[in-house]
């Protein structure tokens, strides 16, 4: 064990010598970028995290999968996502943009710097989590994840940010890379919002690294094109592929309401305890048959980007954009709710997959 943190603390300190420091140095930004062997850290997680994705999860699917695709070529825009979004860390970049702000704050005026407390939010409010520091990691991850599935309600309820969040659900083919599908318009707000919480429980740079990926990797497993959960017991403590595959189903017409479900990133229990949760389902098609959203699937990675934004400001600029609910898309991407859109007798699809007849819906 000794020789494996070794080695560790070895490779973090490489790259922070032959990567990040240098980075920092040519970006002028040493005076807020926060340490460099944190960053170090959390980019050699990023590293791990594409290992398992690439070595264990992808292999997964060609073992136990959930649906068969005579080709998956739809899932290689998503691996582009994954690289990128591993590689450019949003939610810690934006958690590092912030900390200069939290620190301003917290010194405004001398008097007030001289007497604040070493310790912030968390500890701060309660001093004995300064010596249980595991136990801080765990409160910490479950007010993240607290605020995250109330996030991804109002990704579905709201019109306009649904105009966004719908690109991540537009995939056909979901499969260990779709978690990092979506519009980058999305993820700065979502970093955001996730970031200041971080801040307001006095996170540290390193602790919000590690409780990100974590989150992210949980997700890239329950995205895995697998035909497997975790049993009865673990089901309900765990977001597993069979859980979150349900959430990204194609809207049934015989119950229109089914896919509201299975909101959570990584656990159950907000689902369980707000009436969201769905147990016990079939394997079905995922995607949607909005044509707006759809169309997705036609394009690359800007086009696909390009496309989401264009049906947030079809949105936003609306009304109607704003009046909860679940919405399709007009030819002028207006928001137009959808037990009164058009309906098509089949989506149009891809070579080689299944055809998920329905209207236009999620």
């Amino acid at each position: 064990m000794s020789t494996l943190a070794s080695f560790w603390t070895q490779a973090i300190a490489w790259v922070s010598t032959h990567l990040v420091e240098p980075a920092i140095a040519f970006l002028h930004i040493a005076g807020s970028a926060g340490d460099p062997l944190e960053i170090s850290e959390a980019l050699l997680i990023a590293m791990l995290q594409l290992f398992i994705i690439g070595c264990i999860f992808r292999p997964l699917e060609s073992v136990v999968p959930a649906e068969q695709w005579a080709d998956r070529r739809l899932t290689r825009v998503d691996r582009l996502y994954t690289l990128l979004m591993l590689l450019g860390l949003f939610p810690l970049f934006s958690y590092l943009v912030l900390t200069p702000f939290a620190n301003m704050l917290g010194s405004l005026g001398s008097d007030a710097a001289a007497q604040a407390p070493a310790s912030s939010g968390l500890k701060h409010w309660v001093p004995w989590f300064e010596e249980h520091p595991y136990v801080l990691f765990l409160v910490y991850y479950v007010v993240y994840d607290f605020v995250y599935y109330w996030m991804h309600r109002a990704q579905h309820a709201i019109p306009w940010w649904w105009a966004l969040h719908s690109m991540h659900h537009s995939q056909r083919q979901m499969s260990c890379w779709t978690n990092d599908r979506g519009s980058y318009i999305d993820g700065v707000l979502q970093s955001f919002i996730l970031a200041t919480v971080g801040l307001l429980m006095g996170v540290e740079p390193s602790e919000f690294a590690l409780l990100v990926l974590l989150s992210e990797l949980v997700q890239n497993l329950s995205h895995t094109n697998v035909r497997f959960g975790f049993g009865r017991i673990g089901e309900k403590l765990l977001v597993d592929p069979k859980f979150h595959r349900l959430h990204h189903m194609v809207r049934d017409p015989e119950r229109p309401s089914l896919h509201n479900c299975n909101f959570g990133q990584v656990l159950p229990i907000w689902d369980i305890l707000f009436g969201t949760a769905l147990y016990g389902e079939k394997v079905r098609p995922t995607g949607v048959s909005d044509p707006m959203v759809d169309i997705d699937n036609q394009y690359g990675l800007v086009g696909q980007q390009w496309e989401a934004a264009k049906r947030f400001w079809g949105a936003v600029r609306r009304r109607a954009g704003w009046k909860l609910g679940e919405v399709s898309f007009g030819p002028d991407y207006a928001p137009i709710p959808s037990d009164e859109a058009v309906h098509l007798p089949e989506r149009a699809h891809a070579p080689g997959l299944t055809g998920v007849p329905g209207a236009i819906r999620r």
